[in-house]
């Protein structure tokens, strides 16, 4: 045995150990302690996701609408390359090659977001037909690829004429989203039965409403953070209950949540305890460099309403308005069953219990290793916040979001050679794969992303997708770490 696989051996043994003394359900430990597969899930998704602003480009084609995007893309500043998403990957355009790609590489689901303006242009009253029938378009060419799709109802593409209602403080905001969800829902669950209804709240209220760096480009106050973040809540419950009542055939649905979790710098208990602490502390969080820290961005102010039905009580001391917010009603509203619980995962930092018992931050190594956003590589990420999720919820882990920005280029052969990517798939599935072999209930994984595309903020300065596309010429290029995903698929994770 290799030193490095001795290390290994002992590191996830002392895990195994410390993981003993958690609070696991009766049947997360018996499959903890009789694992039967060295493999994934029968049932596994293996995708790839997007979302509509990222990679369609036309908005306005067809009678689209205006998001709250349009005004802020056109300020000088704003995004760093000084870009647009008015053509990004063009696909629009180009969705059928795509999707071929897809099956050429054995993704057996695609997580794709719906244009709210593009569908609404008002972001409520009259639909506009051809938007409708983009999606129709998408969706068919799917399942004949045979490739599940999973539908995000709303991801980022707020419509601007909504906003100018006052957006997410507005009383009826939670109504539009469920009447938007509702429509699509009547229009397509005869064929999409997976639905996914918010991407990740915490971020687009969080950096949008309160640190004002993307649109809506608010700085609230605590009480009417509380009240956008409550209304968002009721949109998701709201929304669940459209899905379900329009939908056709039986359905699953989620909310894709950007989790906020650290991981442990050892196995032992004391530093375990302190990592699931901290992830679901409700304290005020940095996410991004030169912000403030948020009090939007954590994990139990959002999904224990979901979830468990309730705020958690030591948030009151950030939101003390809210607690009148949460009469049993609106409780009730945003505590519809769900069939999984959905998250984007991509770093974390590392905690230690300090000597108080309290979770103290262990700095990042000078020389750790970090991606092109500039973000840390932390694999074991995908296995403690699967492992705390089904701890705290109970619900089967759909990782909905993870993926490497890199300096992606074609070398002098014409293909996109990324091992750093490769490294990433490997490093971050095996950890996955702990998780499910130590009985964590596990839905699927979906990386992101599809494509190189249009990052928000950062225009098209990070690449992370799975296919390399020429932003002169749209010609895309599969990279080695396609055909690396494509591999794991074909062995149903057997070689990670």
């Amino acid at each position: 045995m290799s030193n490095w696989n001795r290390r290994t051996f002992l590191r996830r043994s002392a895990h195994a150990a410390a993981l003993s003394t958690l609070p696991w359900s009766d049947a997360v430990v018996a499959a903890t302690a009789t694992p039967k597969t060295t493999t994934f899930p029968k049932d596994f998704h293996w995708g790839a996701s997007t979302s509509a602003m990222q990679i369609e480009g036309s908005p306005y084609a067809d009678g689209g609408g205006r998001s709250i995007w349009a005004a802020y893309e056109a300020k000088p500043g704003n995004i760093k390359d000084g870009s647009t998403n008015w053509v990004a990957d063009d696909e629009y355009h180009r969705y059928a090659e795509d999707i071929a790609r897809m099956s050429d590489l054995g993704i057996n689901s695609y997580r794709f977001s719906i244009g709210w303006p593009r569908v609404l242009p008002q972001g409520k009253g009259q639909a506009n037909e051809a938007g409708l029938a983009y999606y129709d378009k998408v969706i068919d060419a799917l399942l004949a690829a045979k490739i599940t799709p999973f539908a995000t109802v709303f991801h980022f593409d707020y419509p601007d004429a909504l906003q100018r209602e006052g957006g997410w403080l507005n009383p009826d905001s939670s109504k539009w989203l469920a009447d938007y969800a509702h429509l699509l829902a009547r229009r397509y669950s005869d064929r999409v039965t997976d639905w996914l209804t918010i991407n990740e709240p915490n971020i687009f209220w969080g950096l949008g409403a309160e640190a004002g760096a993307t649109p809506p480009s608010l700085r609230l106050a605590a009480a009417d953070l509380a009240q956008g973040a409550h209304n968002l809540l009721l949109g998701h419950g709201r929304s669940v209950q459209a899905i379900r009542a329009a939908a056709r055939r039986p359905v699953k649905v989620g909310l894709p949540f950007a989790g906020m979790f650290s991981i442990p710098a050892s196995a032992s208990p004391q530093d375990v305890a302190a990592a699931g602490s901290a992830s679901f502390s409700v304290e005020k969080r940095t996410v991004i460099p030169l912000q403030p820290p948020m009090t939007m961005m954590n994990n139990s102010w959002w999904l224990d309403p979901i979830y468990l039905g309730h705020y958690p009580s030591e948030g009151y001391r950030l939101f003390p308005t809210a607690e009148k917010l949460a009469t049993p009603g609106d409780m009730r509203i945003i505590h519809q069953p769900v069939d999984y619980c959905a998250v984007n995962l991509y770093f974390a930092p590392t905690v230690r219990a300090g000597g108080d018992g309290q979770p103290e931050l262990v700095p990042d190594s000078p020389t750790a290793p970090r991606s092109h956003y500039g973000w840390p590589i932390t694999p074991e990420l995908l296995y403690w916040a699967p492992k705390l999720l089904a701890q705290r919820y109970k619900k089967p882990i759909l990782i909905t979001e993870n993926g490497i920005s890199l300096a992606d280029a074609p070398g002098e052969d014409g293909k996109v050679h990324d091992p750093q990517r490769i490294a990433f798939l490997n490093s971050y599935l095996g950890a996955y794969k702990r998780a499910h072999l130590e009985g964590v209930p596990l839905a699927g994984y979906f990386h992101w992303s599809l494509l190189d595309n249009w990052e928000f903020n950062q225009g098209y300065l990070e690449r992370f997708g799975l296919i390399y596309v020429d932003r002169e010429t749209q010609k895309r290029t599969v990279k080695d770490s396609a055909y690396r995903y494509r591999e794991i698929i074909q062995a149903h994770g057997a070689n990670v």
